[in-house]
Formats: structure tokens, C-alpha cells, sequence
């Protein structure tokens, strides 16, 4: 009787314990989540993360604050969450410069895209516009294309630095298209869009929201878009694949991740967080009034998208000869 007792009592102690699954915290508690973004303040990618980040501390509770992490391409601040714990509060909210491209251009990053990350799910995505410059006479895409095959290696376009989404964007349609056009680099995009404003380069592709203002003001040409359709804000200008390259495709696609092996409850608690937001119409309205909008995948649906987008820009990089400066 005496060691039954014992036994009942131990029994009945260990089932006072608290579990992994009980003992854990409601998420996200009150301690506060960073949203790590690899860029400084101010770009597109940081103010979208930023406007995520506040829906999110309203659906989820808690604090969702945005830390950055600017420096080489991304790879920074990615570096910084892949050695995180993966508690679920240090995440990574990036575009597809950084986990798709960057790591081919800094192999001693420290981490691998697939192996240190739990995708989340992507949040928006943006085009970019070709932008030629007035002062050539070159209209549209196909005759810009024309006078490059004509003249190979005489025309220039613009790019705020090596190994940046829009250079790797650049050299894929000069690729597909069969020219030679030159790289010219300049400190920053602003520096980069006035050269072609001047007409110092031909063209250059320029981000939706910086590009759309310039082109209803006649500063550029706005000869096609990259995405697959055709812009809701400028639906008079074709893609790329209607213009000239079937098939031509090139957006950026923003997305969260958490480091590897944060636990799935998590996962999909941020996932469903995430989605939710997106839903949201303020949320929706100043995406759209930033040329962004809402395009969530699941992390099943993202992980073999990765997995295609790091192959696909793998082989431009290596056919092209692009190097991070």
C-alpha cells in the first residue's frame, strides 16, 4: 500500500509538470518579435515591412518591430536571423534580391537559404517598368532593341550597383533579347534615374513606384512592365512578353522567414498572421499607392518557388558574368 501511495503520487506530480507543448508561452507573448529587414530605412522593401509588421501586432497581439540590418546585398542581416533562435522572435522579411540572388554573389555568407530558413510565406509582390530615355528618340522595345542589335555595344543603361535585382533583371532581358547594351553604375537609384532622364544612358529598369510618377510626367519613356500582366496603375503599357520576349518575367516578391526549426505551431501561426494581414483593405490601399500588392503564398506553396527562383537566377548570374562589387 505504502509504495502504491508513492507510485500515485509520483504519477500525479509529473502530471502537474508542465509539458514542451504547455509550458511554452501563448505566442507571441509580451515580448517583443524583430522583423529583420537587410536594407536601411526608407526602401520600399523596409516600408513594407513596416506596415506588415503593424498589422500584425494587431492580429497576432504583441510587438512586431522592425530592425535593420543593412549590408551586402541582404546578406547581412540574413546571416544575422539564420543564427537566431528559432523561438520565433527574430524574423527575416525580405525580396527575392536577397533569398534568391544574393547567395550565389557571396558564398561565404554563413548561411544556405534553404537549409537555415522556414519560410513563412511570401506578402506582395512589384514590377519594375523599362524606362528609356526621351532624349534618344527610341519609343518602344522592340526599336530599342532594334538599334542595339544595330549597334552592339554603344548604348548604356543605368544600375545603382553590381549584383542588384535590377541589374540581374537587366541582364536577363538583355540576354533573352540578344544584345550588348553597357553597364553603367551609379551610387544609389536616384543618381541612376536621372541619368536616363538626361539621357546619359538609354534606358534602365526602375522600380513601379519611383518609375510611374516619371513617366506621366514625360521625364522617361515607359516602354514595358515585368510582370507577367500588365500593371493596374499603367494598363496602357505592355509587359516584356508582349513587347518583345514571350515568357519574360521579372518582379520582385516579397516574403517572411524564421530561422530553421522553429516549431510548426509557430510557423503557421505567423503564416495565418501574415495572410490575414493581406486581407486587410487599408493595408491594401497603401500597398497599391506604393505600386505593391498583396500575393501570399503558404510555406508548403513557397519552398519549391524558392527552390525554382534560386535555380532560375543562378543560371543569369553565371551566363552573364555578374559579380557583387
Amino acid at each position: 500500500m505504502h509504495n502504491l501511495t508513492r507510485r500515485s503520487l509520483g504519477a500525479a506530480t509529473l502530471a502537474l509538470l508542465p509539458t514542451a507543448t504547455s509550458a511554452q508561452a501563448p505566442y507571441p507573448g509580451t515580448r517583443p518579435v524583430s522583423i529583420v529587414v537587410s536594407f536601411a530605412p526608407g526602401g520600399s522593401t523596409d516600408t513594407v515591412a513596416r506596415l506588415v509588421a503593424q498589422q500584425l501586432g494587431r492580429i497576432l497581439g504583441g510587438s512586431f518591430v522592425v530592425e535593420n540590418r543593412p549590408g551586402a546585398s541582404g546578406t547581412i542581416g540574413s546571416a544575422h536571423v539564420a543564427r537566431s533562435r528559432p523561438d520565433g522572435y527574430t524574423l527575416l522579411f525580405a525580396g527575392s534580391g536577397t533569398y534568391s540572388m544574393s547567395g550565389h554573389l557571396y558564398p561565404q555568407r554563413g548561411y544556405d537559404e534553404e537549409a537555415n530558413f522556414t519560410p513563412l510565406g511570401s506578402v506582395s509582390t512589384s514590377s519594375l517598368f523599362l524606362c528609356l530615355s526621351p532624349k534618344h528618340g527610341t519609343r518602344d522595345t522592340a526599336a530599342l532593341i532594334a538599334r542595339a542589335k544595330a549597334a552592339p555595344g554603344r548604348l548604356s543603361y543605368a544600375s545603382s550597383g553590381a549584383g542588384g535585382s535590377a541589374h540581374i533583371i537587366t541582364e536577363l532581358f538583355l540576354e533573352g533579347a540578344g544584345i550588348q547594351v553597357e553597364n553603367v553604375t551609379y551610387r544609389g537609384g536616384a543618381p541612376a534615374v536621372q541619368a536616363v532622364i538626361t539621357g546619359e544612358v538609354e534606358m534602365a529598369f526602375v522600380e513601379a513606384v519611383t518609375a510611374l510618377p516619371l513617366i506621366r510626367n514625360g521625364d522617361v519613356i515607359g516602354a514595358a512592365v515585368t510582370s507577367a500582366e500588365r500593371s493596374p496603375l499603367a494598363p496602357e503599357i505592355p509587359t516584356i512578353a508582349e513587347a518583345a520576349l514571350p515568357g519574360f518575367e521579372g518582379t520582385t516578391l516579397l516574403a517572411m522567414f524564421a530561422p530553421a526549426g522553429t516549431p510548426e505551431e509557430i510557423v503557421q501561426r505567423l503564416h495565418q498572421g501574415i495572410a490575414e494581414a493581406m486581407r486587410q483593405p487599408d493595408l491594401i490601399a497603401q500597398l497599391r499607392a506604393g505600386a505593391v500588392f498583396p500575393r501570399v503564398m503558404t510555406p508548403e506553396e513557397f519552398r519549391p518557388f524558392l527552390a525554382s527562383e534560386r535555380r532560375r537566377w543562378l543560371a543569369v548570374i553565371r551566363s552573364r558574368g555578374i559579380k557583387a562589387e
